[in-house]
């Protein structure tokens, strides 16, 4: 898929750069003729169909972060790659590489990205970052700079739907270098990154449930007892990473184990991608905090968490590939559509044996909800159920879908379905044949779920957000497992879930298959659906299918 978009955009690079030369917007230099257009575009369209008036002009001393991506080499190549390695019948089959070795077959090469770098280094622009597989060079530099370097203008506009202005270039940005470049993440914020969590009306966080938590909610070890049920696997010797947008207060993890009488052996280690602050005292962290404790809670034994924090998806996607330190991760967030520049990554983790999970949003839809990055279909996106357990700390009992899980057919009409999943559509769960399907499994989402975050706990909680992180925690547990029986990481699971599935028996024993109950256009039925995908995860025998 990218292979094509990247051929589409270099044909079509001379026209860019001939419209942009003849633009001419009061306060914006002319484009140079020479100047070289980049692989993909970066003006929302609200802007480029004058939707959206101008409201002013950002001070020109103001810094702009930005993630400069240049595009990856042999992408046929990779996607024929990454076919043997997750075909248990080829010789390649779990044989992943390394970042150096993706790096030298797949990546910049040395030369084009050290151009770049000096490039922009000379521009009057600093680099504050390079990156172990030359995909991404990290830049900030004062406004009037960046619109001298990219041959824009930098407006603020009056956005259509939300009470705020935001930042956008007038027109596609040009460069005075001659090596491609895929794509800029930082012109602009038309949108913002939001996290995935859910609080409960006031009416609803009281209810009783069967949960260990106040008034019967649901915590981290109540999800472990529920999906793994068993105590020999801890995710000891795993690492563990989850993306977050913004930073989070320790403290409010120290608080929530010891309100939940559990001790809290796993290191919490944050990595700042960009220069974004870790960690905070007065904020609001309840996304960061309950991804840290729900994944903990579910792998009490990890080796350690990785908190990846960055103002940009782009630039900890980067970071958690380039480091590889975590082979299970995971992100409860929603951004900016930014196919070109994150779907190479995506492929990237799942070659180098990472697994990357996404909660599917909330909402009840993928457009009320993101839909990114859900929609891409080199990810795993988890939507949600609602459990019930025998009881606080009890075994599990039944599921249904959860009403607010999104999910449907992907938006894009140029992602298409993936072969493995094709032999689940059916008119009853009302799937594409065509295009992509969302979700792919699901975990327990309802609003009766107990955190700590904010500086204080609280109940009625809950979203996709909780999903994520607990599949993630789960499949520590089944990395641990494959490296004590000398086997690899389990890697991008999509293609082995679902051809475990395709044969009745096995889907039967590795799945609680989550019928009943309707998230919008959507209903859990028997089997794939659109409300909790494949289902949500049965335990050891799960565990044994993936570590085998």
């Amino acid at each position: 898929m990218l292979g094509n978009c990247v051929k589409r955009a270099r044909a079509a690079r001379r026209l860019v750069v001939a419209s942009a030369a003849v633009m001419f917007l009061a306060g914006a230099a002319a484009v140079p003729a020479n100047a070289e257009a980049l692989l993909s575009t970066h003006v929302p369209d609200v802007v480029a169909l004058h939707e959206a008036p101008i409201a002013g002009n950002p001070d020109s001393n103001s810094l702009v972060r930005l993630d400069v991506a240049l595009p990856m080499r042999n992408m046929d190549a990779l996607h024929t790659l990454l076919e043997a390695i997750y075909d248990p019948t080829d010789p390649a089959y779990h044989h992943y590489l390394s970042v150096a070795e993706f790096t030298k077959r797949f990546g910049p090469t040395q030369s084009d990205y050290s151009r770049a770098a000096d490039f922009f280094g000379s521009s009057g622009l600093h680099v504050t970052a390079l990156s172990a597989n030359r995909y991404m060079i990290e830049v900030e530099g004062r406004v009037a700079d960046v619109e001298r370097v990219f041959h824009v203008k930098l407006n603020l506009y009056k956005h259509p739907t939300e009470q705020r202005s935001f930042m956008a270039p007038d027109r596609e940005p040009t460069l005075d270098l001659a090596v491609p470049v895929l794509h800029v993440t930082g012109l602009d914020n038309f949108v913002l990154p939001a996290p995935r969590m859910v609080r409960a009306g006031k009416q609803d966080i009281n209810q009783s449930g069967t949960g260990s938590g106040p008034d019967g909610n649901f915590i981290g070890s109540d999800m472990r007892a529920a999906y793994y049920g068993g105590t020999a696997l801890t995710g000891a010797g795993q690492s563990l990473g989850l993306m977050e947008l913004e930073g989070w207060n320790p403290a409010d993890i120290t608080l929530y184990f010891s309100k939940v009488n559990q001790p809290l052996n796993v290191p919490v280690n944050g990595i700042s991608t960009d220069g974004t602050n870790i960690t905070c005292t007065k904020c609001d962290d309840g996304e960061q905090a309950l991804d840290i404790e729900y994944a903990i809670s579910m792998a009490p034994g990890l080796a350690q968490v990785q908190v990846y924090v960055g103002s940009t998806a782009e630039a900890v996607l980067n970071r958690m590939a380039s480091d590889n330190t975590s082979k299970v991760l995971s992100t409860s967030w929603g951004w900016r559509k930014n196919f070109a520049t994150d779907d190479p990554l995506w492929l990237e983790m799942a070659a180098q044996g990472q697994s990357f999970l996404t909660a599917s949003g909330d909402y009840s839809n993928l457009k009320a909800s993101g839909p990114w990055p859900e929609e891409d279909a080199n990810l795993t996106a988890v939507g949600g159920t609602d459990l019930v357990t025998n009881g606080p700390g009890g075994t599990y009992a039944s599921e249904t879908g959860w009403s607010g899980s999104a999910g449907g057919p992907t938006l894009d009409k140029k992602i298409k379905i993936e072969p493995y999943q094709l032999p689940f559509v059916n008119k009853t769960n009302m799937a594409s044949k065509k295009l992509r399907n969302v979700p792919d499994i699901a975990a327990h989402a309802n609003t009766n779920c107990y955190i700590c975050a904010d500086g204080g706990c609280f109940t009625g909680v809950g979203g996709t957000s909780f999903a994520s992180p607990m599949w993630t925690g789960f499949l520590a547990l089944a990395n641990e497992e494959a490296a004590d029986n000398g086997k690899p990481p389990i890697g991008f699971i999509n293609p082995t879930l679902y051809e475990m599935s395709v044969k009745k028996k096995t889907y039967k024993s590795i799945f609680h298959d989550v019928i009943g109950g309707k998230s919008g256009l959507y209903t859990a039925v028997k089997g794939y659906d659109l409300v909790t995908g494949l289902g949500s995860e049965d335990g050891q025998a799960m565990i044994d299918a993936l570590a085998q």
